[in-house]
């Protein structure tokens, strides 16, 4: 059931990438690049990272889509006939050969929650999980490696985050007094 749900997710987020690559309709493409935003959350909470994908699902899926609707709100929407781009085919060959070439590097890659992969053997792994609780005082693992073993880390993100929520607030603030 599983590998279903993750074949058919796998499609969804490939296909709004295309769609949000071809379409020439702004709009359209900030519909479809906010949904393979949401995909993306999505498979982050596959491969067992929340916080990854709760941080692309409010910036990919939430801020962006909410800074390039102002964007085009601020712009002319082009009018024409073509509702696709038209697609180089030097460029497509180069492209899937890419492609290609960077998603043999998928087979390397364990299993999913394998037992025997490299971060659940790794020396760093054991160390959080032996020391985590005892050196940081935090009754949670995960906490405990963003808050304090990562932290200027996350204090980078949440200033990304913060300076995006400005930036958003200044751009609103804009538009209401114009």
């Amino acid at each position: 059931m599983n590998e279903i749900l993750e074949i058919a997710l796998l499609v969804f987020v490939v296909a709004s990438a295309l769609v949000t690559a071809l379409l020439r309709d702004v709009l359209g493409s900030i519909i479809a690049f906010s949904a393979y935003s949401l995909g993306i959350s999505i498979v982050w909470v596959f491969l067992r990272a929340p916080d990854v994908g709760l941080t692309e699902a409010a910036v990919g899926a939430g801020v962006i889509t909410v800074l390039f609707l102002l964007t085009i709100a601020k712009t002319v929407r082009p009018t024409g006939d073509r509702t696709l781009e038209r697609v180089n085919p030097g460029a497509l060959v180069i492209t899937i050969a890419l492609v290609a070439v960077l998603s043999m590097t998928v087979f390397a890659l364990p299993p999913v929650g394998a037992s025997d992969s490299a971060v659940v053997t790794d020396d760093v792994t054991e160390y959080y999980l032996q020391n985590a609780y005892t050196e940081t005082e935090v009754h949670n693992a995960v906490t405990a490696v963003l808050a304090a073993y990562r932290g200027f880390d996350t204090l980078g993100e949440a200033v990304v985050v913060y300076s995006a929520g400005v930036g958003i607030l200044l751009v609103l603030h804009k538009e209401v007094f114009e």
